[in-house]
């Protein structure tokens, strides 16, 4: 993937403490994963670097909106979402990001790269069932919904008279104790 230079934070030049950073994020930013499973994207992600003596803190959240098709019915439909995720970027011989809450940089390093952990962030957000809000409360008249309803087996219900004589025979046997 292309590093898109929107999305490194420059750290060396910031004075210790809290700095803010917004990002918008669309359905470009998933292009530039190959990533392809949302109509469109429109989210909003903040950024808090706490920025300490020996590493940093990052605390990212997003809210908004995807537009995916619903499992149900393959209706479009902008799903909301919302979600945190906490990283903290220490500092070592070599780069190391094997861990999910924790990245390692080199020392000597200025800048970090955080649209691997957005990108992480929002997919692990969206529900892997998506069903659209009007099946859900039974408002949506979807036809495949009907047509579904009509291919369905129906469920006949046999009457427990018809059994077989045999087994009527063993459960005289349990009540004749």
């Amino acid at each position: 993937m292309k590093v898109n230079k929107e999305f490194l934070i420059q750290f060396a030049g910031l004075k210790q403490g809290k700095h803010q950073f917004e990002f918008e994020i669309n359905k470009a930013f998933f292009d530039h994963f190959n990533f392809d499973e949302y109509n469109d994207v429109n989210i909003k992600v903040n950024l808090v670097l706490d920025k300490k003596l020996t590493m940093l803190e990052l605390t990212f959240k997003h809210k908004g909106t995807v537009n995916v098709p619903c499992d149900l019915s393959n209706e479009d439909f902008d799903l909301p979402i919302k979600g945190k995720l906490d990283l903290i970027v220490k500092f070592g011989e070599e780069f190391n990001d094997e861990n999910e809450e924790m990245l390692v940089l080199p020392h000597g390093e200025y800048q970090v790269d955080v649209a691997q952990y957005i990108y992480e962030m929002i997919v692990l957000s969206v529900p892997s069932k998506r069903v659209h809000p009007g099946i859900k409360d039974g408002t949506m008249d979807a036809e495949i919904l009907n047509k579904l309803e009509e291919l369905a087996p129906k469920v006949e219900h046999k009457k427990e008279e018809d059994t077989d004589p045999r087994w009527d025979e063993l459960k005289k046997l349990l009540t004749d104790k």
